[in-house]
């Protein structure tokens, strides 16, 4: 069964990038890494927030978005990237089996020559509150993963 395809495009804190591969296993997605990254994928604070549930992660890694797009060549309609500028809110599309959801680093999100390159392929997750300016990145994944899986699950 296709699934859709998590991305962390150089994410900073190794935390995160655990929950979000916990999550990975839960709803059987791959995680797909970019480099740079602010830790290195054997730190320990990874494999904590995994849980003993790291080893089933099914992870890639690729040097670069540019090496990311070579490997894969995705359809446009496949791609997904969540900033919280996003001019669509997540709710909107509907989300293709073989979905790409691509998220950028907790401090500076999204590098912007990838947003200026997928323009009309940006969503937000929207927020009630106007104190607030985003979510933590492993909930953010989170919820959009879910999102993308509605109705098939």
């Amino acid at each position: 069964m296709t699934r859709p395809t998590i991305v962390l495009v150089h994410p900073e804190i190794p935390g995160n990038t655990g929950a979000v591969g916990r999550t990975c296993v839960a709803l059987d997605m791959e995680l797909v890494l970019i480099h740079p990254m602010g830790f290195t994928i054997t730190d320990k604070r990874v494999k904590r927030s995994g849980l003993d549930y790291w080893p089933h992660v099914r992870l890639a890694e690729f040097p670069s978005w540019e090496a990311f797009i070579a490997a894969r060549n995705p359809r446009d309609d496949q791609l997904f990237l969540f900033e919280e500028f996003g001019p669509r809110s997540f709710y909107e599309p509907d989300y293709p089996a073989d979905a790409i959801l691509v998220f950028g680093r907790e401090t500076k999100g999204l590098p912007p020559e990838l947003i200026a390159s997928h323009e009309g392929r940006l969503f937000h997750l929207p927020m009630r509150s106007d104190v607030i300016r985003s979510l933590n990145l492993a909930n953010t994944v989170s919820a959009v993963a879910y999102q993308a899986l509605r109705g098939k699950l």
